[in-house]
């Protein structure tokens, strides 16, 4: 999970009153069962202790939900009478839960908000490019990106035709650079949209073309599927399969990924490694005071968060800056904070996490993750 999205929540102070409710209405009873989650969700506010002007804020948000098209589950953030962030989740929570402290509730999306990526799709023809972009409940237009206009023929002359070399010569020169200006479309729209994953849809060719005219960055999260071109030859319900199909495979990917080097750069202090004499921690941390270390200061990568782990509803102490988090009260004054306050450790984590850039991946139940279910794989040792 990318934590951009949450930025506007730490640049303000709480207290923040966070909330998880289902809003799926799939069946003909479902404004009545709404109206009553709502209700069980005012009581649970009024039971925090949140102040009212915050509580009329987030019902008066919940009662603009579309009555269709709305997602499995929202979660809202709510502070000083305003509702900062809604983000919609791709499955409902558990039960409808409300809580009131100094740090947004915001672990939970780690599980409830997905790990598959929004895509930028592009179905390429040699004209141009339309694009989409893809969640977990639709995809919507963006526009298109235009190649360089040409003409076609109506013929074809011999390859010893002079004339006609010089029309194929034109006419592959237009798709070269048609080709270029598609994908330096899509690296500029994609850090717009938020996207972490583009597919290419079209001939093969066309699709190569573009492919391998991408800047390294993007082109490494750059996948293609088969058919989908402009003419849209495939059916929309193989279209959707293929490209449900190459996110989910993005994200098992990823994820192996992570755990692969963060069980390579596992080390402890006084551990020799086989491939190096250093005898220091590798490009991995584990267990709370490494991993909170490694985040606050901007080290870590990736964090792998284990939902239910041990070390993830355990106390620490923050300040109000993002990377002003400590296992011990001590620790939190000896950084500058006059009056360190108790945060659980998983918020405290993406808080800090969100400000260094660094990447979130869930470690599923059953998958060997990092002990008492917090990690990171580290961008540098020390």
């Amino acid at each position: 999970m990318d934590l951009g999205f949450l930025k506007p929540l730490f640049t303000r102070q709480g207290p923040w009153a966070s909330v998880y409710i289902e809003t799926t209405r799939a069946t003909e009873d479902a404004q009545k069962i709404q109206q009553l989650r709502e209700r069980a969700l005012a009581s649970q506010l009024i039971d925090a202790d949140v102040d009212g002007y915050t509580v009329r804020a987030i019902m008066n948000h919940l009662l603009q939900e579309p009555v269709s098209g709305a997602p499995p589950g929202r979660a809202l953030f709510a502070a000083g009478a305003e509702v900062v962030l809604d983000v919609p989740l791709a499955r409902p929570p558990a039960a409808t839960d409300a809580s009131w402290s100094i740090l947004p509730h915001v672990a939970p999306l780690a599980v409830l908000k997905g790990d598959q990526p929004d895509c930028l799709i592009a179905f390429i023809d040699r004209t141009g490019a339309d694009l989409e972009l893809c969640d977990d409940r639709q995809r919507r237009r963006l526009g298109e990106a235009r190649g360089r206009a040409w003409q076609d023929r109506g013929h074809r002359g011999t390859p010893e035709d002079r004339h006609e070399w010089h029309y194929r010569h034109k006419v592959e020169n237009a798709w070269e650079e048609t080709a270029g200006i598609i994908a330096a479309e899509l690296a500029r729209r994609m850090p717009e949209t938020g996207a972490g994953l583009i597919v290419l849809a079209g001939d093969a060719r066309e699709r190569h073309a573009v492919h391998h005219r991408l800047p390294e960055r993007v082109r490494a999260v750059t996948v293609e599927i088969d058919g989908g071109g402009r003419a849209r030859g495939t059916s929309e319900d193989v279209l959707d399969r293929q490209i449900r199909q190459a996110r989910e495979k993005f994200a098992r990917d990823r994820l192996d990924s992570a755990l692969d080097r963060f069980r390579t750069g596992r080390g402890r202090p006084g551990e020799h490694r086989e491939s190096t004499v250093d005898t220091g921690p590798g490009e991995a941390a584990e267990g709370m005071p490494a991993v909170l270390d490694a985040v606050r200061t901007h080290q870590a990568a990736t964090l792998l968060l284990t939902p239910g782990g041990a070390d993830a509803g355990r106390e620490v102490w923050i300040g109000p800056g993002a990377d002003e988090v400590a296992v011990q009260r001590g620790q939190a004054k000896a950084m500058g904070v006059a009056k360190p306050e108790r945060a659980r450790a998983d918020d405290a984590l993406l808080r800090s996490a969100a400000a260094a850039g660094c990447e979130v991946l869930v470690v599923p139940e059953g998958v060997a993750g990092p002990a008492g279910g917090l990690g990171a794989v580290l961008r540098w040792t020390m």
